[in-house]
């Protein structure tokens, strides 16, 4: 058992020890843009931010029955758990190949979900979203499991604080490629 943990912390050394990838200004410029466009949509634009949130929805509704398989009442937390795991094990597999931009806007990419999500979080108790469902059966998730976890009414509490949360990640992604692109930027990367 040591053994392996040992040859696993061995690999991440191995990886950690490799450079990440020059970010070109290019890069930089199409990240600076894509977190726009969310932003934009995240404050401005009554938060849904399109075609990333249809690929969100597509990958929350598959993890409900995967997680479902295992137990009835475990399905609940699928749908978020696939939403947030997706753009996590994207960016695992860059941090892995040393992607620096891949990474990073895999990293935003898992903000502005983390964002999605709070959106359905606050609204635990309205219950004013429009959800998909199977013909009459509607189950609102967050209203669900927050009634289940007895915290209901801090729905918007909890909100607030994932929507802190995203955004740090997002600035933290951003940061992330700034910092590359400025490290490597006296090379002829642009």
């Amino acid at each position: 058992m040591f053994d392996s943990a040992t040859g696993l912390l061995d690999r991440f050394a191995m990886i950690n020890s490799r450079p990440w990838s020059p970010v070109s200004t290019g890069g930089l410029i199409f990240s600076a843009v894509f977190t726009g466009y969310i932003a934009y949509h995240a404050l401005f634009a009554g938060g849904g931010v399109p075609l990333v949130d249809a690929a969100n929805f597509a990958v929350h509704e598959a993890g409900h029955p995967l997680l479902g398989a295992f137990s009835v009442r475990l399905a609940v937390y699928g749908g978020t758990l696939a939403q947030l795991l997706f753009p996590a094990v994207c960016m695992l597999e860059f941090w892995r190949r040393r992607a620096t931009l891949s990474y990073g806007l895999c990293g935003v990419w898992l903000g502005q979900s983390l964002l999605n999500v709070a959106i359905y979080v606050a609204d635990a108790r309205a219950m004013w979203l429009p959800l998909a469902g199977f013909g009459d059966i509607v189950l609102h998730d967050w209203h669900h499991i927050l009634s289940r976890w007895g915290l209901l009414r801090q729905d918007t509490l909890i909100a607030n604080g994932l929507r802190g949360l995203a955004w740090l990640g997002i600035a933290l992604a951003i940061a992330f490629l700034v910092l590359t692109w400025w490290k490597h930027s006296d090379q002829d990367i642009r």
